[in-house]
């Protein structure tokens, strides 16, 4: 299936605005235009749906970490909650490049979501971003109730670097016996560090997301080489798959991660999880994001709502 109409239309303006405001790719440029970048993006979706929300912050390995806390305006007694991370190489993103995201997921599964904003590289290299994860993980569940969720219901979600950690997350919590997690939501994650796989070099160019942004990111985030190898790093690799919780993994057709997250499904599936795998044609990487604009990515948050209210037990 060619590109959809509508996201070669976001192609082509995001190409144009480059050109005529001189922006150079990625690649060349300083981690912090990169990020300033990412972040105007986002801002141009608009505000989101009406939840509340609240600024706060989680004790954690080298200092406090900041969430946001959103909370559906119909929430009955002890809502579930999903613990969200957000994407961007582990380099880029924060808790505004993800905010309209989250509102969607808020009121869409009618859960508390709490948005992890997770120390960053190269400034903190791997693993910092699965220890803050992993330290707000479980803030989350042993103060659910104070928060006013249900701790028997808890997920845990995220969006590229976000969904590897959210399938690593998923990974230490069995590991760790707890928290026990209802349900996993990996949007076109980076489960393999490798970066082998046909969908890389498919991909490589002119669909946001390129191989070299991979590389320089992978650059940044990872010490050395071995750290690939590392299933924090690369959850595929994980040793054994059996035991986590049911999962919802959602790719693009048009994406260089999109066949190490069919991979990770499969894997899944082979282990006795039950795991829904939605590729979606004529996408590409970052269009959950732009569900405003892409009638593909109002689809998989769609999708994605309903996935996590039927984990949590509830009608949709």
């Amino acid at each position: 299936m060619p590109v959809d109409p509508q996201v070669q239309a976001f192609l082509e303006a995001q190409a144009q605005a480059a050109i005529e405001n001189q922006v150079p790719p990625i690649t060349e440029q300083t981690v912090e235009m990169a990020r300033a970048g990412y972040l105007a993006v986002a801002e141009m979706l608009g505000q989101g749906p009406d939840v509340g929300t609240e600024d706060s912050a989680v004790p954690g390995p080298a200092g406090d970490i900041p969430v946001r806390i959103y909370r559906p305006r119909d929430a009955g007694h002890a809502p579930p909650i999903l613990v969200y991370y957000h994407g961007g190489g582990w380099v880029i993103g924060d808790l505004d490049t993800h905010d309209y995201a989250c509102r969607e997921l808020c009121a869409g599964a009618g859960c508390l979501v709490v948005s992890v904003d997770y120390r960053l590289a190269p400034e903190a290299q791997f693993p910092a971003a699965v220890d803050d994860s992993w330290a707000a993980l479980q803030w989350v569940a042993a103060n659910a109730r104070s928060l006013g969720g249900d701790p028997a219901r808890i997920a845990v979600g995220g969006d590229s670097a976000g969904g590897n950690l959210s399938a690593v997350m998923s990974l230490l919590a069995r590991d760790a016996g707890g928290p026990s997690l209802a349900f996993q939501l990996l949007v076109y994650p980076a489960v393999d560090m490798d970066f082998s796989r046909p969908s890389i070099d498919d991909n490589a160019d002119g669909y946001v997301l390129t191989k070299d942004h991979m590389i320089w990111f992978r650059g940044h985030y990872l010490r050395s080489e071995a750290d690939r190898a590392d299933f924090r790093a690369s959850p595929l690799l994980a040793s054994d798959h059996s035991g986590l919780p049911p999962a919802l993994v959602i790719t693009a057709e048009f994406d260089p991660v999109r066949d190490e997250g069919r991979d990770y499904a499969e894997t899944l599936q082979g282990a006795g999880v039950a795991t829904t795998l939605s590729n979606y044609e004529g996408q590409v990487h970052v269009f959950f994001q732009l569900s405003p604009i892409l009638s593909g990515g109002r689809k998989a948050v769609d999708e994605a709502c309903a996935a996590l209210r039927e984990a949590f037990g509830e009608s949709t």
